[in-house]
């Protein structure tokens, strides 16, 4: 059945662009009256049936923000990039299934989730998933955070505390609010906390002043797996946080490691019971540091950002977890850090890009192990800021600021241990710029094969 507008499943409205089959639940009612309304359907085009997820949520297959691909593009423009209008307004960062993109955005007061087809540049369809809040913040929107896939399933999240799951055809599988179900969203500025997929359940966290709560659904089912509250002392603002949770290995057991509302804990993945816990990253609790860059991790190690910026605690969660409280810190730099971007960590070299007064636009690598700096490298100047987490592709890291101009750094050394001589001082090898330069680009680029992928204000490019 070919047609443009499907009421499915709860009320869920699928938009089909271009022709697109899409199997309907035996208890969907097709809703004719809105078909006067839909676009003329010319292409056949559908999602890819391929279920290899090779981006599947914020921050990549490792989570740590390195591309499965080496050979990304270093240079382009608007003239050599293919691009889609995204209407509404999001800033969550695209995942990926074979040729298919997945993303979020605020659509005529409607969270909705998008299926855009790489290889055609065009939307194949987008569903209704709840009522967009808006956003309170210039840089934010209701659809902040990024979806999760497992290529056979895709879980979206919303400031309105909708959280639903969608099949790569279209089709609505299962929802709820959580804020309906737990309580009222309290954080002062936008939800920015993605989803973390573990194994075959979605862990949402909530870390706000009141009530605060790791919960995990069953990404087939929804069918929700446990709930555990995570209180902390935190004051006021540094009570919230829109960070998004790490899976974890720590001695053979999965964990999820959550930093934020001055405070990391980890929690078993089997049951959300809580392992340990490491306060003391504000100790004259000051009570507006609220965190948004999340941490990376590496093995057992942790880095975590906070202090809006200001400081990079590293951490071993295998003495954490075995209960030596702070003498499981590593290393504390108070020089160090960023207040929105999340760092990238790949065989024990952590890149940082900072967006701090001082030093906005300094690329500082360091030594993940004993937080030594190996080199800097000075963007060009620019009145932006940085919101996007910088991604490593290769000997490559790329760098996108607030204006959609993309700085790639490099070559990084990969083979051998950095920072040896000084050939191994990376250079900025190309600055891109494209149109749409109008604030704020906050998504992170996304790999896509051989292709690289920004989202910015109103616009997907694929860049091949």
């Amino acid at each position: 059945m070919s047609f443009a507008f499907a009421r499915l499943v709860r009320g869920s409205t699928v938009k089909a662009i271009g022709v697109l089959s899409v199997v309907v639940a035996s208890s969907a009612t097709v809703s004719l009256g809105s078909l006067a309304h839909a676009e003329t359907l010319t292409a056949s085009s559908s999602a890819s049936p391929s279920t290899t997820a090779t981006w599947p949520q914020w921050r990549g297959p490792s989570q740590q923000g390195v591309a499965p691909e080496t050979n990304l593009p270093t240079k382009w423009s608007e003239s050599t990039a293919k691009r889609i209008e995204i209407p509404g307004r999001g800033s969550s960062t695209p995942v990926v299934v074979g040729n298919v993109a997945y993303l979020t955005s605020g659509i005529d007061g409607q969270n909705t989730l998008l299926a855009i087809d790489l290889d055609e540049a065009k939307t194949v369809w987008q569903i209704d998933l709840g009522s967009d809040r808006g956003n309170k913040h210039r840089k934010g929107s209701g659809s902040n955070p990024s979806p999760v896939t497992d290529g056979n399933y895709i879980a979206a999240y919303f400031r309105s505390g909708d959280l639903a799951c969608v099949k790569p055809d279209g089709t609505k599988v299962w929802s709820v609010n959580l804020q309906e179900e737990f309580g009222e969203d309290t954080l002062w500025w936008d939800l920015g906390s993605s989803p973390l997929l573990v194994d075959s359940m979605v862990v949402i966290p909530v870390m706000q002043t009141g009530p605060s709560y790791l919960v995990a659904f069953d990404l087939a089912t929804g069918k929700q797996l446990w709930k555990v509250d995570r209180t902390t002392e935190a004051p006021e603002e540094a009570a919230q946080s829109y960070s998004t949770p790490l899976a974890v290995n720590v001695n053979g057991t999965k964990m999820i490691a959550v930093m934020g509302a001055d405070t990391l804990t980890l929690n078993q993945a089997s049951d959300g019971k809580e392992v340990a816990r490491l306060g003391g990253f504000n100790p004259e609790a000051q009570k507006y540091f609220r965190s948004i860059a999340s941490p990376v991790a590496d093995g057992n190690l942790i880095l975590c950002p906070y202090s809006r910026g200001a400081t990079v605690t590293a951490v071993d969660l295998a003495k954490l977890a075995s209960g030596a409280g702070k003498d499981s810190i590593l290393w504390h730099r108070d020089d160090l850090g960023s207040d929105v971007p999340t760092p990238t960590m790949r065989n024990g070299i952590a890149y940082f890009i900072s967006d701090g007064k001082k030093n906005k636009g300094t690329v500082t690598a360091i030594k993940a192990d004993s937080g030594k700096t190996l080199w800097e490298v000075s963007l060009p100047r620019t009145r932006q800021s940085y919101s996007s987490s910088p991604l490593l592709a290769g000997d490559k890291l790329y760098v996108t600021g607030e204006d959609a101009k993309t700085a790639v750094v490099g070559p990084l050394q990969t083979t051998k241990e950095p920072g040896s001589n000084a050939a191994d001082q990376p250079t900025v090898l190309s600055v891109n710029e494209v149109d749409d330069n109008e604030a704020f680009t906050v998504a992170s680029p996304t790999p896509a094969g051989n292709r690289l992928l920004l989202r910015t204000k109103g616009f997907l490019y694929i860049i091949e």
